[in-house]
C-alpha cells in the first residue's frame, strides 16, 4: 500500500510540475512576463537549455545523463532506508527530488531545454519552474535534518561501517607479532 501510495504522489508531484510547464507555452510570451508584483515577482516562459542556474549550455544529453544517474541513487538509497517513522522525512525529500529530476527530464527530452516560469526580478534570482521548487525546498529540509535532527549512526543502514575480517586478522597478526618480538628480546636478555 505504501508503494501505491509513493507512485501516485511521485505521479501527481511530476504532473503539477508538467501542467504549469504547459500553461506557460500556452499562455506567456517570452518578450512579455505576467507581473504578478511589481519589480518583485513575475511569471516568465524561458527556455533553458542548461543546467543549474544555466550552467552547461546545450549539454542536454549530458545534463539528461546525469540526472537519470541521480534519480537511480536517490532511489536506491530511498530503498535502503528502515521503514519508521523517523525517516518518513527523507523518504519524502527523496520523493521530491525524484520527482523535480523527472521533471525537467521530461522537458529535455520532449523539448530539448527546460521550461522556466517563476521570476524574483526584485533579486534577480535565475528563473525557475516548479521542479526546481522540489528540489532545492528538498535539499535545505534535508541539511536541516542532516545537521539537526538525524545522528550519524542513523545513516549506518545507507553506509555500512563494518570491520572487516582482514582488519581483525592484520590485528591479531600484529598483536602476535609484538608477542614474539618480547619473547626473543626476553631470551636474548637471558642468554647475553
Amino acid at each position: 500500500m505504501k508503494k501505491l501510495i509513493y507512485f501516485l504522489a511521485l505521479i501527481f508531484l511530476i504532473a503539477i510540475d508538467q501542467v504549469v510547464k504547459a500553461l506557460t507555452v500556452l499562455y506567456i510570451d517570452p518578450k512579455n512576463p505576467i507581473v504578478l508584483w511589481n519589480g518583485v515577482f513575475e511569471l516568465d516562459y524561458v527556455q533553458n537549455r542548461g543546467g543549474l542556474f544555466g550552467m552547461f549550455q546545450g549539454a542536454v544529453l549530458i545534463l539528461a545523463a546525469v540526472t537519470v544517474v541521480l534519480i537511480v541513487l536517490i532511489f536506491y538509497f530511498s530503498k535502503k532506508l528502515p521503514d519508521t517513522k523517523r525517516m518518513m522525512p527523507l523518504r519524502i525529500i527523496g520523493l521530491l527530488i525524484i520527482a523535480g529530476g523527472i521533471g525537467n527530464l521530461i522537458d529535455r527530452i520532449f523539448r530539448g531545454f527546460v521550461v522556466d516560469t517563476f521570476s524574483f526580478v526584485l533579486i534577480n534570482f535565475p528563473v525557475f519552474n516548479v521542479a526546481d521548487c522540489y528540489v532545492t525546498v528538498s535539499m535545505f529540509i534535508f541539511i536541516f535534518l542532516f545537521l539537526f535532527y538525524y545522528k550519524d549512526e542513523e545513516f549506518d543502514c545507507l553506509f555500512p561501517r563494518k570491520k572487516t575480517s582482514k582488519a581483525v586478522d592484520t590485528e591479531i597478526t600484529d598483536a602476535s607479532e609484538e608477542g614474539d618480538l618480547t619473547k626473543d628480546t626476553e631470551k636474548g636478555e637471558n642468554i647475553g
